[in-house]
């Protein structure tokens, strides 16, 4: 055998070698993979026929997204008041909208109320609680907006179009989950305002606010024309006190307060000099003693209404606006109803007319409602007279009333002036 030969035959061995070490890797990498594969499919079935195993995976998974792509939001969602305007997809019709005394609230259009000849017999109104009632009720249009003002002293807006709609015999939604009410605050006063957008309408009207304590204060419409889903402070309250009462004037319009010790001051607003939101106000009549506390507010532009006032213990009479001089500001005012041990405190200071309805409601729960019309005009400093007999150790608790005709929204019916012509709390008016 030559030294070729030999050489062939080493080289020939070495290749078979190598050939069968390379197979060898092969097969090993064929098992290690089948055990691998054979491993996940265990653990696929695993996780299919497990939904608690599922759920976590899908945490695990979402939480080390969150640690490796999570960051703060770069951008904003907001409505651009140039390109988009929420009162262009809402007509501007009219709107029927009531408040129940229990803070239900809801908008119906004015078609559904149909007009009624004097003495029918009306038609279904709302369906509220047993023990509740419509106590306030406007006529306004679809892009006016309502102010609402809490006991806290805040005020929140609402348009029209974002109040609940609701047929004529529905309740309503509860103001609480309309608007952003704190849980201890509640909802004291409601205005209804034309326009918000208008410089010559917000600059020429005003805001009165009055307290439990007294205190009122006199505000530019125009500090209000810039809603804020939060609210706003319209008034700093101080310990111990509360929002009352809320009304919108002109410039021209006389107040009256009344308080529990039976007393009341009328004066004209321009003795209230405006001042801003945040302002406490002014003293607007001095109370008898630290029990005492106001009533009742009304705002009259015109000698038109009757001030009726209303003692606890059942006894409420009608006087002539003229009966009360006017007087300044912050004084003790005059008598307008003689407390006695028998009339109980004065509880309920009302601007009102002949075609009001009043609703009477006593602690026990009882809900009485009588006219107007009723109750006979007396002096300013009398007793008056028994509106309500009530059983012994029971009182009033409050007193509202309904501005209609003959026939009420409870019935089915609009405010209407003897021309025939829908007129709302705010004066305006226009054709059924």
């Amino acid at each position: 055998m030559s030294e070729f030969d030999l050489t062939e035959i080493q080289a020939k061995a070495i290749l078979d070698l190598r050939l069968q070490k390379l197979t060898g890797l092969e097969r090993g990498k064929v098992k290690e993979e089948y055990t691998g594969l054979m491993t996940q499919i265990e653990r696929y079935r695993e996780i299919l026929d497990k939904e608690e195993l599922q759920m976590q995976l899908i945490k695990e998974e979402l939480v080390e997204i969150r640690e490796k792509y999570g960051d703060e939001r770069r951008t904003q969602i907001e409505l651009n008041a140039e390109e988009f305007n929420p009162e262009d997809f809402y007509a501007n019709e009219d709107m029927v909208i009531t408040i129940s005394h229990m803070g239900y609230i809801k908008r119906t259009p004015v078609s559904e109320f149909r007009r009624q000849n004097r003495g029918g017999v009306g038609s279904k109104g709302s369906t509220t609680r047993e023990e509740d009632f419509i106590e306030h009720m406007y006529v306004a249009s679809m892009h006016n907006t309502m102010l609402f003002f809490t006991e806290q002293g805040k005020c929140f807006w609402l348009k029209v179009y974002d109040i609940p709609e609701g047929t004529r015999t529905s309740k309503g939604r509860a103001i609480q989950n309309v608007i952003n009410l704190e849980p201890d605050d509640n909802v004291k006063a409601y205005i209804n305002v034309d326009r918000l957008d208008e410089t010559e309408y917000v600059e020429n009207n005003f805001i009165v606010l009055c307290t439990k304590k007294g205190t009122i204060k006199k505000t530019s419409l125009e500090a209000y024309s810039r809603p804020r889903q939060t609210g706003i402070n319209a008034i700093n309250i101080r310990e111990g006190d509360q929002l009352l009462e809320a009304k919108m004037t002109n410039g021209n319009h006389e107040i009256m307060l009344a308080v529990r010790s039976g007393r009341a001051i009328r004066f004209h607003e321009s003795t209230v000099r405006p001042m801003g939101r945040t302002a406490s106000g002014v003293r607007g009549i001095t109370l008898a003693d630290e029990n005492d506390e106001v009533i009742g507010m009304i705002t009259v532009e015109n000698q038109s209404e009757d001030i009726l006032v209303v003692s606890e213990k059942g006894y409420g009479k009608r006087s002539y606006i003229a009966d009360y001089r006017i007087t300044n500001r912050g004084g003790k005012g005059v008598k307008t109803i003689n407390i006695t041990e028998k009339t109980g405190e004065l509880i309920a200071l009302k601007g009102v007319v002949d075609t009001d309805d009043l609703m009477i409601i006593n602690k026990s729960g009882l809900t009485l409602r009588m006219a107007v019309s009723d109750m006979r005009v007396m002096g300013r400093a009398t007793q008056g007279v028994r509106v309500i007999n009530l059983k012994e150790n029971d009182s009033i608790a409050a007193v509202a009333y309904v501005e209609t005709s003959e026939e009420d929204e409870m019935n089915g019916e609009v405010p209407s002036n003897e021309n025939g012509k829908v007129k709302s709390q705010n004066g305006k008016e226009f054709e059924e």
